[in-house]
């Protein structure tokens, strides 16, 4: 996650590694790495090293960028259910993740 000016960080661009480490902590952003090298050697190339994120962050997290925030100003029934569909993709796309990461690359 790489925040820049125009999300309108509300804690301000000095304070973009607190905005990237609340971004994964709330599930909104997953830590991972991949090196296909590992598979050559039997190894799962993609490694999962985000922790088990606390779902109750996301909203907040997202209403800490202007971006958000002025959706749930201007229309607030319709940023509701987009929150909400948003934070059902990032936990699908955890999942996504955990399923990749728990692959055998064994021969």
């Amino acid at each position: 996650y790489a925040p820049c000016i125009n999300h309108g960080l509300k804690v301000g661009m000095g304070q973009t590694q607190f905005e990237e480490e609340t971004a994964v902590k709330s599930g909104y952003w997953s830590l991972y790495r991949y090196n296909p090298q590992l598979e050559n050697d039997g190894k799962n190339p993609f490694e999962l090293d985000s922790k088990e994120p606390d779902w109750t962050m996301f909203k907040n997290f997202l209403m800490g960028e202007v971006r958000y925030s002025s959706l749930k100003k201007a229309f607030p029934e319709v940023a509701d259910q987009l929150f909400d569909a948003a934070e059902e993709s990032a936990k699908w796309r955890l999942k996504s993740y955990e399923r990749l990461a728990s692959m055998d690359f064994s021969k």
